[in-house]
């Protein structure tokens, strides 16, 4: 192992975000030493034999392409740590900083034991806010380390406390993070010798904050289509009408730092047009369970429900105030499905390529971007047929960035 040109990673990953994409690229590039993770349910699991409303989200912890990785992970200790946690009743944010310590108190205990076993000095991967032990026990071995930043940390919060001042009649359940969330990233922030965002506006949030433009690495997420996606072939009316709409998808969590108000507002504005807007995703607000007559809120689907959505829409709408890169877009660019994006997100869109960027989150903007194709439905045919391309956000794109980052860190 010491002979290896480019390092030897060890993932640390509480959750599956980005589908465990990062290290399924270092897997398949022969860099990954180990995958720590919380939950991890091989096929044979006894844990797939429980009834299926048991514990359903756990069902999705696994990715066949690292079935032949070294993965490490705590099950049990997850499921009595859970049960717990429902036992006392903790709140949301006590229940997040919990699950944190949680998972970091296991993977140090984890990384003591098999230390002596590693003859080589790894890169440790960890992912923000679940990293600063891990982070600390990685600096005493002399280890590099590198941030997986995943959101655009305080600037995120300070525009989410913004909106929710301005609307106050929609209530919903969010609540800034405590003050030791904070303390405790500017920490890990400290110990990592790089830091990975996903998307430039995310750079430039950190930036805002303190950290050094030398430190960032932007690598965007990666997404593999589906063979379904693929083959998909996209289609449009010569034009819209009440009998057959324009449908506009709008997939992920209801929430205020999603652009909900502005598209609330767009809705209004076009009222007496024939569009729907479809809301697929969980609410905190329960206005938007009965808010307009052209907005159809569908609630929470399981994954693989969210394909038939993105088959039928006609344009994806994602007005986020806020996101570190916002995955839905390449799902939905998958579909050949056009996009109408934000500034503050991953850059997916090309004005005017495979669709739109706001301006603005406004829902003047909103509704202007919609007549456009309210009016051009054969330039949202050409938009679809630009989505096919989608190789700067493959895996094998994702692990050209990581090799370049190996080699910065050898």
């Amino acid at each position: 192992m010491k002979s290896q040109q480019l390092p030897l990673w060890i993932c640390c990953q509480l959750g599956a975000r980005e589908h465990y994409a990062i290290p399924r690229t270092l897997h398949q590039a022969g860099q990954l030493a180990h995958l720590i993770v919380d939950v991890w349910v091989r096929p044979k699991s006894v844990l797939n034999r429980l009834p299926k409303s048991c514990l359903a989200p756990l069902r999705e912890r696994f990715h066949r392409d690292l079935a032949e990785a070294s993965v490490y992970s705590f099950n049990h200790s997850l499921i009595r740590f859970e049960i717990a946690q429902r036992i006392q009743k903790t709140s949301e944010w006590e229940r997040i900083i919990a699950r944190n310590h949680w998972f970091q108190k296991q993977t140090v205990q984890l990384l003591n034991a098999i230390t002596p076993l590693i003859n080589f000095r790894p890169t440790l991967l960890a992912y923000s806010y679940a990293a600063l032990e891990i982070f600390r026990y990685a600096k005493i071995q002399g280890w590099r380390t590198i941030l997986a930043q995943i959101d655009p940390g305080p600037v995120e919060e300070q525009l989410v406390l913004e909106e929710h001042a301005k609307h106050p009649t929609y209530q919903s359940s969010w609540k800034p993070a405590p003050p030791e969330y904070w303390r405790s990233w500017h920490q890990e922030c400290s110990l990592a010798d790089r830091i990975i965002v996903n998307s430039m506006w995310s750079s430039q949030a950190l930036q805002q904050v303190g950290i050094s433009e030398d430190k960032i690495d932007i690598i965007p997420l990666a997404y593999q289509a589906s063979e379904e996606a693929i083959y998909f072939v996209r289609t449009y009316p010569s034009s819209f009408s009440v009998e057959r709409p324009l449908r506009v998808l709008f997939l992920g969590q209801i929430i205020l730092r999603k652009g909900m108000i502005a598209l609330l507002e767009a809705a209004e504005i076009l009222r007496d047009r024939p569009i729907e807007f479809w809301l697929v995703g969980k609410s905190d607000i329960a206005q938007f369970q009965q808010s307009h007559l052209q907005v159809r809120w569908f609630g929470a689907v399981s994954r693989s429900t969210t394909a038939q959505y993105y088959q039928q829409a006609d344009v994806f709408l994602f007005p986020t105030l806020s996101d570190g890169f916002g995955l839905t877009q390449l799902e939905a660019q998958a579909w050949k499905l056009p996009i109408i994006a934000s500034r503050f997100c991953g850059q997916v869109v090309q004005d005017r390529v495979n669709g739109l960027i706001l301006p603005e989150v406004t829902g003047k903007a909103i509704a202007q971007a919609l007549l456009f194709c309210l009016h051009n439905p054969r330039q949202l045919e050409a938009f679809a047929k630009q989505s096919i391309d989608s190789s700067c956000f493959s895996l094998s794109q994702l692990q050209h960035y990581f090799r370049a980052l190996s080699h910065a860190t050898v």
